[in-house]
C-alpha cells in the first residue's frame, strides 16, 4: 500500500445541506455534479459527501452509530490569524464551535468545530513543521 489517502467519505444526513455547507459556506471546490454524492477536490485528497444510510449499507454496517467517532479531520493553516479566520468562516456557514482557538500544549494554536452532521474538524497552526500542502 502506498502512503496516502485518496478519498475520505462522510456519511451525511442531508446531502443538500452538507453540500451547501462545504461548497458555499467553506468555499471548497466541487467536481461536476453527480447524482447522490458530492466530491470536493482538496489538495492531496478528495472529500466525498454521501447519504449516511447508503454509506452504512454499502459498508454492511449499522447506521445506528453515534457519539464520538474516534477521529477528527484537520485543516492546517499558516498562522494563528488564519485559524481564527477559518473558525469564523465555519461558524458563519452554520458550524458549531466546540473549542475556540487557543495556544496548545505542543506549541501550536488550534480550535475545533463540528459540521452539520457532527463531524469534528480541528483548525490548527503548527510552528514546528508545515502541514499546509503548499
Amino acid at each position: 500500500m502506498e502512503p496516502y489517502i485518496s478519498l475520505i467519505t462522510l456519511g451525511v444526513s442531508d446531502l443538500v445541506r452538507s453540500t451547501t455547507f462545504y461548497k458555499q459556506g467553506l468555499g471548497l471546490p466541487a467536481k461536476e455534479e453527480f447524482e447522490g454524492v458530492t466530491f470536493l477536490n482538496l489538495k492531496g485528497t478528495w472529500l466525498a459527501l454521501y447519504p449516511r444510510e447508503a454509506l452504512a449499507a454499502d459498508a454492511h454496517v449499522s447506521v445506528a452509530g453515534n457519539g464520538f467517532p474516534g477521529f477528527t479531520l484537520a485543516h492546517n493553516v499558516k498562522s494563528k490569524e488564519a485559524v481564527n479566520s477559518v473558525l469564523e468562516q465555519a461558524k458563519a456557514a452554520g458550524a458549531t464551535i466546540l473549542k475556540p482557538a487557543r495556544d496548545t500544549d505542543w506549541g501550536g494554536y488550534s480550535g475545533y468545530f463540528s459540521d452539520p452532521d457532527g463531524y469534528l474538524w480541528e483548525i490548527a497552526w503548527n510552528p514546528h513543521f508545515d502541514l499546509t500542502n503548499g
